[in-house]
C-alpha cells in the first residue's frame, strides 16, 4: 500500500511541474579559413544577444551548437545541417553565410522539422527552397537596387558590372543592370569573376579599357572585397576618375583602416553600418563589441546574427519550447521589431526582410573610418523574389 500512495504521489507531482528543457540551435558558418572573420561576427551577433537577453525563455534554455565551413561546400553543408538535427537533436538552425550552402540545406529542414534562419547568405531564391526558411540578413537584389538610383542621380551614363560568378553575385547584376537601364543607363559591359579571383590587376585594365564612368562590383566580404578595392586604388581607377559603387561588402568595417584614405568618399548601399546612429544600435555595437573583443572587427554579420536570434526566440515562445517547425514559422511571419539597423519586418508572403537600405560614404570621423550614411531608402523589400 505504501508503494502505491508514493507511486501516486510522483505521478501527481510529475503532472503538475512543468521541467526546463535544453533547446539546441546549430549555427553552420566559416569559424576558421580565410573567411573566420564572418564567423566571429556570428558569434559576436549570437552572444550580444544572449549577454543582453540571457540564455532562457520561459522554462527552456538555449544552448548554441557551432559547425565550422571554412569555405562553400554545398554537399559539407548538408552533411553537417544533417548531423546537427539526427546527432545533436536541434530544433533550430541557424548561420550559413554562402548562398550554396543554405541552398544545400534547405531541403533536409521539413523532414527534420527544423526551420532555418539565415544569418547572412542573400540569394532571393534561398526562401523558395524550403517554407521553413527565415531570413534575417538582406538579398544583393535588396541593396543593389537603389545604388542604380544613385548613380542616374549623379549623372552617370555609362557603367560596366563587375560580379562574382554565383548566385548573389549575379542577382547583384540583375538588379543594378534592371534598374540602371530603366532608368536611361547603359551597361557597355558585364562581367563574371570566379569566386576564387584574387589577382584583380587584369580586371582593372578591362574596366579602363571599357570607357565606363563607373564600376559597379560585388564580391563577397572577406579578403577577395579587400583585394579589390586596393587594386582599384593602386591601379588608379579612382584618380582616373572612374567611380567605384557597390552594396556594402565592398567596405565592411574591419577593411577600412587597412584602406586607409584611399577608401575615402567610395559609395555603398547596404542594410546596416556600425555607425548607424540610433539607441539600439549603440547598445548593439557595445554588447556585441565586448563579445567579439575588438569594435573594430565588427561587421554586418553579426547584425544578422543578433536578429536571428531575435526571431529564433519568438519562434521558441510561439511554440512553447515545443518542436514544431511550421507553427514556429508561421509564428514569425508579419513580425516587426526596431532592430541595431532600424526599423525592419518579415514580410509574410516569402519570409524575407523588409528594412531600410542605406547610401553610405566612407568618411573620417575622430579619427575612424566609418560608412556615413547619407540617404536612406526606407521599407525596402526584395525586388528579385520571384513566387516559386
Amino acid at each position: 500500500m505504501k508503494k502505491l500512495v508514493l507511486a501516486s504521489l510522483l505521478l501527481a507531482l510529475s503532472s503538475s511541474v512543468t521541467f526546463a528543457d535544453t533547446i539546441k540551435v546549430g549555427v553552420v558558418g566559416p569559424f576558421s579559413g580565410p573567411a573566420a572573420l564572418q564567423g566571429k561576427n556570428f558569434q559576436a551577433g549570437i552572444n550580444a544577444w544572449l549577454a543582453v537577453n540571457g540564455n532562457t525563455i520561459g522554462d527552456d534554455t538555449i544552448e548554441i551548437v557551432y559547425r565550422d565551413l571554412p569555405a562553400p561546400d554545398p554537399a559539407q553543408s548538408a552533411a553537417l545541417t544533417q548531423e546537427l538535427i539526427v546527432s545533436e537533436g536541434v530544433q533550430y538552425l541557424a548561420g550559413y553565410y554562402y548562398t550554396p550552402d543554405a541552398m544545400a540545406a534547405a531541403p533536409i529542414l521539413e523532414e527534420g522539422n527544423v526551420p532555418m534562419v539565415v544569418f547572412n547568405a542573400a540569394t532571393s531564391a534561398i526562401v523558395n527552397a524550403s517554407p521553413y526558411v527565415v531570413r534575417t540578413s538582406f538579398t544583393t537584389w535588396q541593396t543593389s537596387t537603389p545604388m542604380a538610383a544613385v548613380a542616374r542621380q549623379r549623372g552617370i551614363d555609362k557603367v560596366i558590372t563587375v560580379v562574382s560568378d554565383y548566385g548573389p553575385g549575379v542577382d547583384s547584376e540583375a538588379a543594378f543592370v534592371a534598374g540602371f537601364t530603366g532608368a536611361g543607363g547603359e551597361i557597355v559591359e558585364s562581367v563574371r569573376m570566379p569566386m576564387n579571383t584574387n589577382d584583380f590587376s587584369p580586371m582593372m585594365q578591362r574596366i579602363k579599357d571599357s570607357g565606363a564612368e563607373a564600376v559597379f562590383a560585388f564580391l563577397p566580404a572577406g579578403p577577395a572585397t579587400l583585394g579589390f578595392v586596393q587594386a582599384y586604388v593602386e591601379n588608379g581607377l579612382k584618380d582616373a576618375g572612374v567611380t567605384l559603387l557597390a552594396p556594402g561588402d565592398l567596405t565592411q568595417e574591419p577593411d577600412l583602416a587597412a584602406l586607409g584614405d584611399n577608401a575615402l568618399g567610395l559609395l555603398t548601399t547596404f542594410h546596416y553600418a556600425v555607425s548607424h546612429d540610433s539607441p539600439e544600435n549603440s547598445a548593439f555595437v557595445e554588447a556585441a563589441s565586448k563579445a567579439i573583443g575588438s569594435a573594430s572587427e565588427l561587421s554586418f554579420p553579426a547584425v544578422g546574427a543578433y536578429d536571428g536570434m531575435y526571431v529564433i526566440s519568438k519562434m521558441i515562445e510561439a511554440t512553447g519550447g515545443n518542436q514544431d517547425a511550421a507553427a514556429a514559422v508561421e509564428a514569425v511571419k508579419g513580425l516587426s521589431w526596431v532592430s541595431p539597423r532600424g526599423p525592419v519586418s518579415i514580410n509574410p508572403e516569402n519570409r524575407h526582410l523588409t528594412q531600410n537600405i542605406y547610401l553610405r560614404e566612407v568618411a573620417l570621423e575622430d579619427g575612424q573610418y566609418i560608412n556615413k550614411e547619407i540617404q536612406t531608402f526606407e521599407n525596402q523589400g526584395d525586388p528579385g523574389w520571384k513566387a516559386p
